[in-house]
C-alpha cells in the first residue's frame, strides 16, 4: 500500500539549526487508535494470541489512513 500523505511530522524539535522531524502525524493517529483497538481485544486462545499483533497493527494504520483522509476534505 503507497502512502501519499503521511501527514508529516506529529511533534518536530529544534536541535541546532536542524529540524528533527520525529513520528509521522500517520503513525501518531495508529498509535492511538492502536491503545483503543486493544482495549477490547480478549484473546481465548495462544493461537488467537499469536495473530492479535498483526491484525490490531493493520486495523490501526487503516484508522490513521481515514483520519488523514478525512482531514485532507
Amino acid at each position: 500500500m503507497s502512502i501519499k500523505d503521511n501527514g508529516g511530522p506529529a511533534f518536530p524539535e529544534t536541535c541546532g539549526d536542524q529540524i528533527v522531524p520525529g513520528m509521522t502525524l500517520r503513525d501518531y493517529f495508529a498509535a492511538k487508535a492502536m491503545l483503543a483497538i486493544l482495549g477490547g481485544v480478549i484473546a481465548k486462545t495462544e493461537n488467537e494470541a499469536a495473530e492479535v499483533p498483526e491484525l490490531v497493527s493493520g486495523v490501526a494504520y487503516l484508522v490513521a489512513d481515514a483520519m488523514l483522509a478525512e482531514r485532507a476534505k
